[in-house]
């Protein structure tokens, strides 16, 4: 077997010293452009791989992201396991690795995530299921820690919502093609069963539903609210047809609630989710599709720019467009 390439190998292929290729590995924007591309293609033509635990020894970083893996349990949950996926493997074409910790509650994940700091573990993290009053975005901020949310920094100040580098998927935008759609096709009773407020995710999903009535001019008369549970979901909705809350279409605010409207008005009337979860495909529920792996790689953007390690303090946002999965 042969021995795995060097950087004098590399060095010698591309016509530079050791100490460019470390540059082209570490500091590309000091290498003149023609240099860098001579570098790269010597380093992909002897399929040369650096040596991480040297790299991190020089550079001071550990090439790993902290993430909180949560005790999500039901159809909701696929949906983070999905993301975790997508960020696994984009992360990994950058040379980065993903550390999962557990966590109890919030307050136990700034236990973990202020360990992991003191301890030089990590070289940021990727925040999930932001909320009202998340105080971790704060406490990273004020410690000058880089990270980055996926969800918006619900009830944030304006001037810090500002600042904060955050990627999340329009639900706005998604319920309102959804609750369209369901127009064009001639419903116009149409109810909405999402989330109690405040919910950042939730709220948005139901202004989309508000803002397709409105534009057809009619009233948002039936908003039933339950928590994410497909039993709740299905009891809310036979209560209120029992009462006399007439539908000829419902759009929710998440797959298990789609299924609990299912199940509470069988299959004559149409029922859209959100997630596009195994769960819908299986049953044939409409739903609003998540760009995941799209949303992973706009986090990492946005924590590493163009290069290949964190960012000292990275800003900005990116809302992506969510899809409308329709069938029959």
């Amino acid at each position: 077997m042969s021995q795995p390439a060097t950087v004098a190998d590399v060095a010698a292929v591309a016509g530079v010293s050791r100490q460019t290729v470390s540059n082209a590995l570490n500091r590309p924007e000091v290498v003149r452009p023609d240099t860098l591309d001579r570098v790269r293609s010597a380093i992909e033509t002897l399929g040369y791989r650096p040596h991480a635990s040297a790299r991190r020894l020089r550079t001071r970083q550990s090439s790993t992201l902290g993430v909180r893996l949560e005790p999500v349990h039901g159809i909701s949950g696929a949906v983070l396991d999905r993301f975790l996926h997508a960020l696994v493997e984009h992360a990994d074409a950058r040379g980065m690795r993903i550390l999962l910790f557990t966590a109890r509650d919030v307050d136990d994940e700034l236990t973990h995530i202020e360990r992991l700091v003191e301890g030089s573990d990590v070289d940021g993290f990727v925040l999930t299921s932001t909320f009202h009053g998340d105080p971790r975005p704060g406490w990273l901020a004020d410690r000058d820690v880089p990270f980055v949310l996926f969800g918006r920094p619900w009830g944030q100040s304006a001037e810090r919502a500002e600042v904060l580098p955050w990627v999340d998927v329009d639900g706005r935008a998604g319920l309102r093609a959804a609750t369209a759609h369901l127009l064009e096709a001639g419903h116009r009773r149409i109810g909405f069963l999402g989330w109690p407020s405040p919910s950042g995710q939730g709220d948005e999903r139901r202004h989309g539903w508000q803002d397709a009535l409105a534009a057809a001019g009619l009233p948002d008369q039936v908003q039933l609210v339950c928590e994410d549970d497909v039993s709740a979901a299905t009891e809310v909705v036979t209560r209120a047809v029992a009462d006399g809350a007439a539908v000829d279409a419902v759009v929710c605010a998440s797959d298990t609630l789609a299924l609990g409207a299912r199940f509470a008005l069988g299959p004559d009337v149409p029922v859209v989710g959100y997630d596009d979860t195994p769960v819908a495909e299986a049953l044939g529920i409409s739903s609003v599709e998540q760009p995941l792996g799209d949303a992973a790689a706009a986090a990492l953007d946005l924590l590493m720019g163009t290069g290949r390690s964190v960012l000292p303090a990275p800003t900005g946002h990116r809302l992506l467009e969510p899809t409308v999965v329709w069938r029959p």
